[in-house]
């Protein structure tokens, strides 16, 4: 059934069938995250920095209604120039796919058609979580619920600062989501490494982070893994700057009435332009910081038996 809808590129299906590391990557990045040509440029500095690190990328989306995981240059090409590319969360699947649409997969997507591929291992940005405001609007990302019952370790640079980094937190202890700080007690903030909150376990290693995923899906424990990966020191943006940027946007959110799942496109685009396009550069650097100890982890869980 899952070839009626689902198409794996040869090197990822290779690398599936011989057991090897394999690393899931986003596509709203591309169409939603940064502009052409930049964009491409990324994704595919992120891929070499995946196989320079022994693994195979595979970038994922939906094309003219197939699920892809594993993307060629000149389909990512077409995410990055294309205009109306459909941001794809899981309730927004059934859709993309009957009408025969493209879609850029968010964190949820990207982990549903990673799952179903059998990739384990998925490198982003920032997760979403439990926006600012959320007693009221109750905005609550799906990237939540979707760590919380699909297999897929999501390595990130913590939430995005623009969230409510506590109540994310909560909503994922809730929902029994190990979130787990590599080389850090403190939960990143997407721009910067620190948060004022705490992680439930601080994992200092590749393979100590491999052994406890595999345990835990051994185990039947469904559902996935957060793991945090704070922004290289040289990187990092000034918190109180970045701290200002995100306010004076989410201020000019309300006043504007974004709302649902344009807000984190609107937000993410006003904080660059308030930072002078500083965020942008950062934002760029912690993916490529993510590709990698993804990439490296992914080896890890496969060298386990």
């Amino acid at each position: 059934m899952l070839e009626k809808y689902l198409d794996i590129g040869p090197e990822v299906r290779a690398a599936l069938a011989d057991g090897k590391a394999v690393v899931a990557l986003e596509s709203t990045i591309i169409s939603h995250g940064m502009p052409y040509p930049q964009n491409v440029e990324t994704a595919l500095n992120v891929e070499n920095i995946v196989r320079a690190a022994g693994a195979v990328p595979a970038t994922i989306a939906i094309l003219n209604g197939r699920l892809k995981a594993g993307l060629t240059r000149d389909e990512i090409e077409h995410l990055g120039k294309t205009p109306g590319v459909l941001k794809t969360s899981r309730r927004d699947i059934p859709f993309i796919v009957s009408q025969k649409l493209d879609g850029a997969t968010t964190v949820a997507s990207t982990m549903i058609i990673a799952a179903l591929a059998g990739i384990r291992v998925f490198a982003t940005g920032g997760v979403g979580g439990v926006h600012r405001g959320a007693t009221e609007t109750m905005d609550i990302s799906a990237d939540l619920q979707e760590l919380a019952h699909t297999n897929v370790a999501v390595v990130c640079a913590g939430a995005k600062s623009i969230l409510d980094i506590g109540l994310t937190l909560e909503y994922l202890e809730t929902f029994g989501v190990p979130v787990v700080g590599f080389g850090t007690e403190e939960m990143p903030a997407f721009y910067t490494r620190k948060s004022g909150f705490k992680v439930d376990y601080r994992v200092d290693s590749v393979r100590a982070l491999a052994e406890a995923l595999k345990t835990k899906w051994d185990l039947g424990l469904t559902g996935g893994m957060l793991v945090t990966n704070p922004i290289p020191p040289e990187f990092e943006m000034d918190y109180g700057t970045i701290t200002k940027a995100i306010d004076d946007a989410v201020a000019a959110a309300e006043k504007a009435g974004v709302k649902g799942k344009e807000t984190t496109p609107y937000l993410l685009a006003k904080v660059k332009e308030l930072t002078g396009g500083d965020s942008l550069d950062s934002n760029i650097q912690l993916v490529y910081n993510n590709a990698r100890l993804a990439a490296e982890l992914s080896v890890a869980l496969a060298s386990l038996k």
